[in-house]
């Protein structure tokens, strides 16, 4: 039988979907209203894997899917593409959580940074199959480059601002369970 999910887990769920929702709020913000901008980084692709990589159970598919859907929807970018290529990605990095337990950061920001280049051109092939419109190949590189730098600052407002951290092997939780 399925046993209920400890308490603890709900407040981080509820506190991804709050930080998602900031996120995307201040994305549509009107701010930047030159063409010449640069593209900034995809802060919520940040948040997702840097907590897929400490606490995979705070992070579920379906929420994943949801907030991606969402911010498709929300963008004006094709319906499901991206959502369906960041669970890819997420779900991959959910499989490998337990090797990385004891993995030192500069590698595991290299295997994120891989995957997160992997999704880009993924989402920029099936465009190009599609013939969808896209932004230019620079745009695209720039603010991939970007969203690499900006992982090791997420990583670190996560776990300085809500204590998130990777669980260490074999660490149980209140009721005894391994995490």
């Amino acid at each position: 039988m399925a046993e209920p999910l400890p308490a603890g887990v709900w407040p981080y769920r509820a506190l991804f979907l709050g930080l998602a929702a900031l996120s995307l709020f201040v994305r549509l913000l009107p701010l930047g209203t030159s063409a010449t901008a640069w593209p900034g980084p995809d802060l919520l692709l940040c948040l997702t894997l840097a907590w897929i990589l400490r606490r995979p159970d705070y992070v579920p598919a379906l929420l994943i899917v949801a907030v991606f859907l969402i911010e498709d929807m929300l963008t004006l970018r094709p319906p499901g593409l991206w959502a369906a290529i960041v669970l890819l990605g997420a779900e991959f990095l959910r499989g490998r959580e337990p090797l990385t337990r004891e993995l030192p950061f500069p590698l595991e920001w290299a295997m994120v940074a891989a995957v997160m280049l992997l999704m880009m051109g993924g989402n920029r092939l099936v465009l190009a199959i599609t013939v969808s419109p896209q932004p230019g190949f620079a745009a695209s590189f720039l603010q991939s480059i970007l969203t690499i730098l900006a992982y090791p600052v997420i990583v670190g407002f996560s776990r300085l601002l809500f204590g998130l951290r990777k669980s260490a092997t074999g660490e149980v939780d209140a009721r005894g369970r391994r995490l």
